[in-house]
């Protein structure tokens, strides 16, 4: 990242060890078959989601483990939630559970949906 861009905030931001991405980034990253999940309750999720994103709410932790270990942990994988909040903290898990690369979208799904 250059310096005017890390200046103003701009392009992906790696804070331990997690990737979190600008929407434009986000979107083209996401266009390949890629392991796409909306960390949100099944609620949020019916009311909205991006296309081809399994749910595994973080709040039903039992759920959401038993859901990521059945993913491969050395593709990347993309999360995302309302706001960006959770889905960061669902990143710190999935780090501790092994995934090496792990993208966030920054401002979640509530940017997500003024975008497009």
């Amino acid at each position: 990242m250059s310096f005017l861009s890390d200046l103003m905030g701009l392009g992906a931001q790696n804070i331990e060890g997690i990737d979190v991405l600008e929407i434009s980034e986000y979107k083209k990253a996401i266009q390949d078959n890629v392991q796409l999940v909306d960390v949100r309750t099944p609620e949020e999720y019916q009311r909205g989601t991006i296309k081809n994103a399994l749910n595994l709410d973080y709040f039903d932790q039992g759920s959401f483990r038993e859901g990521f270990a059945k993913m491969d942990k050395s593709k990347p994988v993309y999360v995302f939630c309302r706001s960006g909040q959770r889905s960061f903290n669902a990143a710190k898990v999935l780090k501790k559970m092994g995934f090496i690369q792990i993208y966030d979208l920054k401002g979640g799904y509530l940017a997500w949906e003024k975008n497009f």
